[in-house]
């Protein structure tokens, strides 16, 4: 029942702040395409609630050169593949943006843990010691409130743990406040961290 009413809460609330996303959300994506030569979305297949499959949306952030499904922490030198716009973009989490359509298919939640990469058997492997893997995967979550790219995979498997314990409507709307400050001053955001 908690996931269904979590799932109305979710459209609700995306559709109630249209009016505020939707412009911002034009405005980028015109300032990607203008920035450099490329597709203004970057799709990539990823895990989501009981480790089913689909693509997430993003803003490009990196040169159309870049390696598609390698996670940024592998690559060789990573700040040479992301765009000026796209540091900007990855600072603030605006890339992350596209992501509301994710929510409105119903692939992931406004909370809870942050969808892995197809090829992130050791952060899936870690969820499941928490049942981490059996819920909704979310836009964010406690491990981005609590260090973000600068936690080890252990420690934010751990946090992941930490949210099935406590999920709720109102730790739901704390991690949403919670995210929205780190948001603006862009704390947490390593390049080339897991």
């Amino acid at each position: 029942m908690y996931f269904l009413v979590k799932r109305v809460w979710d459209i609700f609330l995306v559709l109630i702040l249209a009016p505020f996303w939707l412009p911002i959300f034009f405005v980028l994506a015109i300032v990607v395409k203008l920035s450099s030569p490329g597709p203004i979305f970057f799709t990539q297949k990823r895990y989501g609630r009981s480790k089913k499959f689909f693509q997430i949306y993003k803003f490009r952030s990196m040169y159309a050169n870049a390696p598609k499904d390698v996670p940024t922490h592998l690559l060789q030198d990573p700040a040479k593949l992301i765009t000026p716009v796209g540091r900007f973009l990855r600072k603030t989490s605006l890339d992350e943006l596209p992501q509301l359509f994710n929510i409105l298919r119903g692939d992931i939640s406004l909370v809870g843990p942050r969808p892995a990469l197809w090829n992130q058997d050791d952060l899936m492997a870690e969820r499941d010691k928490y049942g981490a893997n059996d819920i909704p995967v979310g836009l964010t979550g406690l491990a981005q409130i609590s260090g973000r790219d600068e936690l080890p995979i252990e420690t934010k498997a751990a946090f992941d743990g930490e949210y099935v314990k406590r999920m709720g409507f109102f730790y739901d709307l704390y991690i949403l406040v919670r995210t929205a400050l780190k948001a603006v001053i862009g704390s947490g955001v390593v390049e080339g961290g897991q």
